[in-house]
């Protein structure tokens, strides 16, 4: 059999981690015990699978594996006369699993940390954590908070469900609704990450961004009669149609408008754009939906000198009026630098508190290099390096300050 590299079952965990630690919470009702049984099941497969190499299922062994340590663990607590963990291995054991309305386990956990206990900041981090199996630094980045103030709140949502019991109950059907916000937050986060990885060598983590689209045509199927839900798909569709563009041959970083726009995905654009076209019937614009329009534009020009600002800044002004935050303003004075020009931007883009921000430093930059400000571009290009743990990010940033600085 052959052996299998440490960095292909790092794959395995980057690609399983978050059912197995779905089916193992719907088995025993205890986020940390699954958390810690499927670490241990990983870390056992570090050790045994690069002389051994993998079993036929990698995921049915990790689960099953982590169901046997988690049964284990039980067993020895339960020796010491604990009555919870005797109660919590006999539902292991007997008990079969509730499915509620939702079916696929990971959805059911990530509808099920979205508990209205639970702050939304909250819910979206615990359920990134768990689903997307992102590390707590690379949650701090989405967050744009310090490491240390997102394992606290972590740490206390974790707290907050163990002692309400959450994760016994499996939302009813009645209960979607009302989780909704949250749940499709978490699913956008955890393709953001994949699409743009704040941490890393490569630019993008297709698992990330294969799970979120896939989460997200499961929600469209469970509540097909919620827009959002369709603008979101459509919007990741969008998105991810011009992933391939976005490093050229050596790996390196493409903006936008110099992307080779004949390997542009051409179903995944005309499916977002037939589903953007829907939502336009309904008549019920939402922050997704407007997302998903203005990728629409630019997915419809063939050229980049043929995008039409005009439209993209006024979706920006419905989104802005809709969902106001810094990060949409940002996005925002893009538009108005290609409608107005970049000293226009440059004016909103500095009245933004977005120090932690990577992109805010990266965009205000580039607004300074096209005014001819090159020693304030160079400053501003240092600290988008300084906050960006991407590799192939940092190199583009580099470039783009040794580029003023030997001019």
């Amino acid at each position: 059999m052959p052996a299998l590299p440490t960095s292909e079952i790092e794959g395995v965990f980057r690609e399983h981690y978050g059912r197995a630690v779905a089916v193992l919470v719907g088995a025993f009702g205890d986020i940390d015990l699954a958390e810690e049984a499927v670490q241990e099941a990983f870390a056992t497969a570090v050790a045994r699978w690069p002389s051994t190499g993998p079993p036929p299922s990698p995921a049915g062994w990790i689960i099953t594996t982590a169901r046997n340590k988690a049964v284990d663990r039980l067993r020895r607590e339960a020796s010491r006369e604990d009555r919870h963990a005797q109660a919590a291995l006999l539902h292991a054991r007997d008990e079969p699993a509730e499915e509620g309305a939702v079916r696929d386990d990971r959805l059911r956990l990530i509808f099920t940390c979205c508990h209205p206990a639970l702050g939304t900041g909250a819910q979206v981090a615990l359920t990134l954590r768990l689903l997307g199996g992102l590390t707590t630094a690379e949650i701090a980045r989405a967050f744009l908070v310090p490491e240390a103030t997102m394992a606290q709140r972590l740490v206390r949502a974790k707290g907050k469900i163990r002692d309400a019991g959450i994760p016994y109950r499996v939302p009813h059907e009645a209960d979607l609704p009302g989780r909704l916000r949250a749940v499709l937050a978490v699913v956008y986060l955890i393709f953001n990450e994949g699409y743009a990885a704040s941490a890393g060598d490569a630019l993008v983590r297709r698992e990330l961004c294969a799970e979120a689209l896939r989460l997200g045509r499961v929600l469209a199927e469970l509540m097909p009669d919620e827009p959002e839900v369709l603008g979101l798909v459509a919007l990741m569709l969008l998105v991810s149609s011009r992933r391939d563009a976005r490093t050229g041959d050596g790996g390196e970083l493409v903006l936008l408008a110099d992307q080779d726009r004949g390997r542009w995905d051409r179903d995944q654009i005309a499916e977002g754009q037939a589903i953007v076209r829907r939502c336009l019937r309904r008549g019920q614009p939402g922050p997704y939906q407007l997302q998903a329009a203005i990728n629409a534009v630019h997915s419809d020009a063939p050229a980049a000198a043929a995008t039409d600002w005009g439209q993209i800044l006024a979706l920006y002004d419905q989104l802005l009026a809709l969902a106001p935050s810094p990060v949409v303003a940002l996005n925002r004075a893009v538009a108005v630098a290609e409608v107005e020009g970049p000293e226009a931007a440059l004016a909103l883009v500095d009245g933004l508190d977005l120090d932690g921000y990577r992109l805010f430093h990266a965009i205000r930059a580039d607004l300074l290099r096209r005014l001819g400000r090159d020693a304030e571009a160079v400053a501003a290009y240092e600290a988008a390096i300084a906050r960006t743990g991407n590799a192939t990010e940092r190199a583009f940033l580099e470039r783009r300050r040794r580029a003023l600085t030997r001019s």
